[in-house]
């Protein structure tokens, strides 16, 4: 009978556990955030502010410290025991746009730890879209870039500094600290049996260098020969051209805080010669490294750094870790794609991008943070030759913040996308989740067209802080329905938690061009609760209707207070 009755506990804790699982909303982050200004500082605390180009805007909850001399500091207590730090900071630029310098220390319990270089040489972007690294251009943003740190040892209870410690070749005019990740990172993966190791001298050749490029290209050959699998050990790899990854190919590291493909910050100039990993064909699985870009500026008419390319039916990308690339992630024709645990930082351009050609794929438990563009997007767009139907992917238990331009979850079109259970705060360059007709999704003979199909679903998320000024939209509501000369057909929007727009909660607007007027039909918002919306701009409203608006939209059992319709052609139904 004991038995009995400790079995039903057990399996009532795990069913409350699985619950509780199923109920989250956003990634599950195992690392502790400690925001700037809520540690004791010696510095000054600025914010909040909300309007365009200011630091504030960019930074976490629109708060930070600034360290305005040496020996200014942040403090904080740990919460528990952790061996991994990140610092989010921002120095000023230099007059040429080439960044500037400064040393910060790290003490515990008042004994020196480490001191380490920051930079802001991978920040600050100026002018119109697709910006400048030229300072004369004005209106910046991408003020914001993170160093980690490994090898600490901190316990629960200690009092950790991070204090500005310039040196005699430092000449940053100041230092601002938005917040601190502490984490306490798992010990390096073993290498699994049956595989084969770029460090494998065989794969090197006679190549002194510490280029590592032709090493992994060997490797993934032999790979692909024997039907082994590629490991990366635990080390720093310079990477200089692209790596292809064939079909049915397996490469995995020792961990992303462990593995690094890093770039040649002197060749990163040259397109070619970035860090890309290109998928070429199905049944591919990578995991567990981490991707160190030099990209310190943006043209879209260059190829996309990071991973990309075509992954067939039934690969993964799990693990995995990528900053100052163009994008993290730029997929194209790929079925039953699972993308899980994957942090995307600092890039120039998107966090992930499905787009040409994704069908039945997942971007799950992902994290983006400090992204040039949208931190995730579906955009099932015709520049390339679609091998599958876009249609039915989904986005899930995703956290976005803080991109310096675009949104948190972008959905451009396709057939029954899936937003669900995400996190989005601070998205305060554009709207936490936009739902699009801007960007084409039609082949030039409109043959085929990817607009709008079957229903889109955005259930299930948290919103915060979000809905700021898109510097070529104006102010963006925190959720936005854009009928942008075409039309939308099938959205449902349900369960969300709208809090603190910068602009409006929610708003449906058009910009119809001459014989192109777009129009919102079976649409429907249910539970949703919208709270203390336009705290940066003044006359917002929780559900606005711009007066461009066609169609309708049905609002069922939400909380919903202040609504301002100014279309003639567009009805709210209740």
């Amino acid at each position: 009978m004991n038995i009995k009755n400790n079995c039903l506990v057990v399996m009532l804790i795990l069913n409350r556990l699985m619950c509780s699982a199923q109920e989250q909303r956003g990634a599950v982050i195992p690392w502790t955030t400690y925001e700037a200004e809520r540690m004791n500082t010696t510095g000054s605390i600025m914010g909040p502010k909300y309007g365009p180009y200011e630091v504030e805007t960019e930074s976490s909850g629109q708060k930070c410290v600034k360290l305005n001399r040496k020996g200014q500091y942040v403090e904080f207590t740990s919460s528990g025991s952790d061996n991994s730090m990140v610092i989010r900071y921002s120095l000023p630029d230099g007059k040429q746009g080439n960044g500037k310098r400064t040393t910060l220390a790290i003490y515990k319990n008042g004994n020196l730890v480490k001191h380490c270089k920051i930079l802001s040489r991978y920040a600050w972007l100026y002018g119109k879209y697709p910006f400048t690294n030229d300072p004369a251009a004005g209106e910046p943003r991408h003020f914001y870039d993170e160093m980690r740190v490994t090898g600490l040892k901190i316990g629960k209870g200690d009092i950790i500094r991070i204090r500005r410690d310039d040196q005699k070749e430092d000449d940053a005019e100041y230092c601002i600290i938005d917040l601190v990740d502490l984490e306490n990172i798992a010990p390096p993966l073993k290498e699994p049996s049956n595989s084969l190791s770029v460090t494998d001298k065989s794969f090197k050749g006679n190549d002194t260098t510490d280029d590592y490029t032709e090493a992994f290209r060997n490797c993934i050959a032999k790979a692909a020969e024997t039907g082994k699998s590629v490991w990366i050990p635990v080390g720093i790899y310079k990477i200089t051209g692209d790596i292809v990854l064939p079909a049915n190919l397996t490469m995995h590291g020792a961990g992303m805080w462990y593995s690094q493909l890093v770039g040649d910050e002197a060749l990163y100039v040259n397109a070619n010669n970035r860090v890309r990993l290109k998928g070429n064909g199905g049944n591919i699985h990578i995991s567990d490294f981490a991707i160190i870009g030099k990209l310190t500026y943006r043209s879209d008419k260059e190829a996309n750094d990071g991973i990309v390319g075509s992954y067939g039916a039934n690969s993964t990308i799990s693990n995995i870790w990528i900053e100052h690339t163009k994008v993290g992630m730029w997929i194209e024709n790929s079925e039953n794609l699972k993308i899980t645990g994957c942090r995307m930082r600092n890039t120039m351009a998107d966090g992930i991008n499905f787009c040409v050609g994704m069908a039945g794929s997942t971007i799950e438990n992902c994290t983006a943070r400090g992204t040039g563009d949208d931190c995730f997007a579906i955009w099932p767009t015709t520049f390339l030759k679609q091998v599958y139907s876009p249609g039915h992917n989904r986005i899930v238990h995703c956290t976005a913040t803080l991109p310096f331009l675009a949104n948190g979850v972008a959905i451009y079109g396709g057939d029954s996308n899936i937003v669900q259970d995400c996190s989005l705060v601070d998205i305060s360059q554009g709207s936490a989740i936009l739902i699009s007709t801007t960007f084409p999704t039609e082949n030039n003979d409109k043959s085929i067209n990817n607009n709008f199909s079957g229903k889109t679903v955005i259930e299930n998320c948290d919103i915060k802080s979000s809905g700021g000024f898109d510097h070529e939209w104006d102010w963006r509501a925190a959720v936005e329905i854009c009928i942008d000369k075409r039309s939308i057909l099938g959205l449902e929007i349900s369960n969300l938690n709208i809090t603190n727009s910068l602009s409006n909660g929610l708003s449906v607007i058009a910009k119809n061009g001459p014989g192109k007027i777009g129009s919102l039909s079976d649409a429907t918002v249910q539970h949703i609760n919208i709270s203390n919306s336009g705290i940066g701009v003044k006359g917002k409203y929780s559900l606005f209707i711009n007066g461009d608006a066609h169609g309708s939209l049905t609002v069922k059992k939400s909380d919903i207070h202040e609504i301002k319709n100014e279309s003639e052609n567009f009805t709210i139904v209740k």
